[in-house]
């Protein structure tokens, strides 16, 4: 008999890496989202307009990115409970068949 619990092994990791790179790429435009712009003073109200509505983007943007955060972290958690358990599961099997 062949006992293989790989695929659900390497699974569990492949969501582990796509969990990673999820965050990884949401903590760099969290970063990126985070760089101060300097004040003008006497802008016109065209302008402070403008600068308005730029905040508001970038705070949309920034929320989406900690909600992407969020979801890497619950994909690395998930996978590593399908790595987790597909070790005890073949770990079982090789002492059921040993």
């Amino acid at each position: 008999m062949q006992i293989s619990g790989g695929s659900a092994y390497y699974a569990g990791l492949s969501a582990v890496q796509n969990g990673l790179n999820r965050v990884d790429q949401a903590a760099s435009q969290i970063a990126s989202n985070s760089v101060d712009r300097p004040a003008v003073s006497n802008q016109s109200t065209n302008l402070q307009a403008q600068q308005v509505l730029s905040v508001d983007r970038s705070q949309q943007d920034l929320a989406g990115s900690a909600v992407e955060l969020t979801q890497g972290k619950l994909e690395v958690e998930a996978g590593l409970k399908v790595t987790q358990a597909a070790n005890e599961t073949l770990g079982t099997l090789i002492d059921t068949y040993a």
